[in-house]
């Protein structure tokens, strides 16, 4: 799995299931587009509907509800995790990222454009608040 790096403010949710898909960030940008989403609301970093649509759409199952991260270890193989969380007013936010367990170890895939290197190992640096399980088979 590639990361896919996100072109608008609101889109690390469209890039992180861009990775996840296996297609570019305007393919799911323009399926987003076509189900009622837009890329610019802030929903899609605030709210984990549209996100689940969208791996919905393109055959990806999510656990059905969010789960209190507590360890990188205790993580399942695939999962989208809640990072950078925090409250504006009375609104939760936070930013999409992907975790990944493989043969060569843990990584999370980041799509915040500002980066140099997308694929992460820096654990220590990242507060997750919450994860959602991801199942590319559909067993969830």
């Amino acid at each position: 799995m590639e990361p896919i790096i996100q072109e608008d403010r609101t889109g690390c949710g469209i890039a992180s299931v861009a990775s996840l898909a296996g297609v570019t960030y305007q393919h799911v940008k323009s399926t987003a587009s076509q189900l009622g989403i837009d890329v610019k609301d802030a929903k899609l970093w605030s709210n984990t509907k549209y996100v689940r649509q969208l791996l919905t759409h393109y055959g990806l199952s999510t656990s059905p509800c969010k789960k209190p991260f507590k360890s990188w270890e205790k993580l399942p193989p695939l999962a989208l995790l809640a990072i950078k969380w925090h409250i504006e007013g009375t609104q939760a936010f936070w930013h999409w990222v992907i975790f990944l367990r493989g043969s060569e170890g843990m990584v999370v895939l980041d799509p915040q454009r500002s980066l140099k290197k997308h694929v992460r190992t820096d654990f220590g640096r990242m507060k997750p608040k919450w994860f959602i399980v991801v199942d590319s088979k559909g067993s969830l």
